[in-house]
């Protein structure tokens, strides 16, 4: 095997774990490098922020997922850089030798500039941010119930989530359950279902890759599960007791004590540093731009994939930053390298979109699949159905059935854990859900 192609990919994610599965029969030898040790499904993280799942449900162990693939090995290790001339990826311990390097390294939260409120309204990109999230969730619910002054009561019942995107919407929707179906009747001072919660979109629809049609029916949904909707409107500032945000032309401050940020996603910081190892430029969300092969100028044997390329469809509108692309780009680089060892012509990498979806809340989502548009009860089914699908592992599979059974059934969410620093001080003027 020491003579077989040496394939290094960066990342364990979907295109990362793709491209890996789908060379499986190729003879060549994979090195999968990853900082975690494992896969994360992070389409369902909202799911373990609001308590429906355990971060055990989503994510499996990259070692268990490709132990019966014997041309692949697995390492735990950072990146910190690329030698493309020596061909060489510069580890935090060492280097890592290559003939194919494929780099999905994914990408993180993006403030706009305002990385200061990164602390005031943690985003959803981990499992640390999903439990993180349901700290602050359940610790508002905590400190309201012992809290005697009503401002501050009303502040903690509050809670805003910026993005109006699948993110916000599947977010604020799964907020608006758990206050209203699970955990009434767990308290004595406060009522869990008077709780506001607010989604701030900055343009003028939420869910703006789906028809307009879907976007009005999602409104109308968030509207009867209580969840307020403010489009048009942009934020200005965070704070620990709430928002600034500026509508119509008109300034106005929203009181809350808990906010959620689903707004904006910034590739990987390795993407920059690819792009100056290769002399190219990225663009504004820090992607690198790749060609017609997913590959980057001047250097044909290194691939960039999944919201780590810059990548356009046919018509030239940028592809967006879901697992679908990452999973077919992860299969076409695979397919791709075993074209070139048979001396085949390569085909450009070309897209399928089979559609997108969203859930709202129980019984409720919306999808658009070709000219097909669903909403309501037959958009969920095929939201649960579509989901476990790409689940990874068949036993996670079978865990997140029955969870999801079981949360339908009883209204319960077992996964309800406040995990990690509590505040010790709930005083009014305090910080009672423990953001810096």
């Amino acid at each position: 095997m020491n003579d077989f192609q040496r394939v290094v990919i960066i990342g364990g994610g979907f295109g990362g774990l793709y491209a890996a599965q789908s060379l499986r029969r190729e003879k060549v030898r994979v090195t999968l490098v990853d900082r975690r040790n494992f896969h994360l499904f992070q389409p369902l993280l909202y799911q373990v922020a609001t308590g429906s799942l355990s971060p055990a449900n989503i994510a499996s162990p990259l070692r268990s997922i490709l132990k019966h693939q014997k041309n692949t090995e697995v390492l735990l290790a950072e990146v910190e850089d690329f030698d493309l001339r020596k061909r060489q990826v510069v580890l935090s311990d060492g280097r890592l030798d290559y003939d194919t390097l494929i780099v999905a390294a994914g990408a993180g939260h993006f403030y706009f500039g305002n990385d200061q409120w990164e602390s005031f309204a943690p985003g959803l990109k981990t499992i640390e941010d999903a439990t993180e999230i349901r700290r602050r969730i359940l610790m508002a619910f905590e400190a309201a119930e012992r809290e005697t002054y009503p401002q501050v009561v009303r502040e903690l019942l509050t809670f805003v989530v910026i993005g109006g995107g699948p993110t916000g919407v599947e977010l604020a929707g799964a907020l608006a359950d758990v206050a209203q179906e699970t955990l009434p009747g767990e308290f004595r001072t406060i009522d869990p279902a008077t709780a506001k919660i607010i989604l701030i979109e900055g343009s003028d629809r939420i869910l703006h890759p789906f028809p307009k049609k879907l976007s009005q029916r999602a409104v109308h949904d968030l509207h009867n599960f209580k969840v307020e909707v403010l489009t048009n409107t942009r934020v200005t500032d965070i704070r620990p007791d709430g928002v600034t945000v500026s509508r119509e032309g008109q300034t106005q401050e929203i009181a809350a004590r808990t906010v959620l940020w689903g707004a904006g996603v910034k590739a990987s910081p390795l993407g920059g540093r690819l792009a100056a190892a290769a002399g190219i430029e990225t663009d504004r969300a820090g992607r690198v731009p790749v060609g017609s092969d997913l590959s980057i100028d001047g250097y044909p044997e290194v691939f960039v994939i999944g919201d780590l390329a810059a990548c356009s469809d046919s018509q030239g509108n940028p592809l967006p930053g879901v697992a679908p692309v990452a999973m077919q780009q992860g299969r076409y680089v695979a397919k791709l390298l075993g074209w070139k060892r048979r001396d085949r012509t390569a085909k450009p990498f070309v897209y399928r979109d089979k559609g997108i979806m969203a859930t709202i809340g129980r019984n409720r989502a919306v999808a658009a699949i070709g000219r097909m548009q669903l909403a309501g009860r037959l958009a969920w089914f095929a939201w649960l159905l579509v989901h476990l699908m790409f689940i990874v592992t068949f036993e996670n599979r079978i865990l997140i059935m029955l969870r999801w059974a079981w949360v339908y059934f009883t209204r319960q969410r077992s996964a309800c854990l406040i995990i990690g620093r509590v505040a010790k001080d709930s005083r009014p003027g305090c910080d009672p859900t423990g953001i810096p």
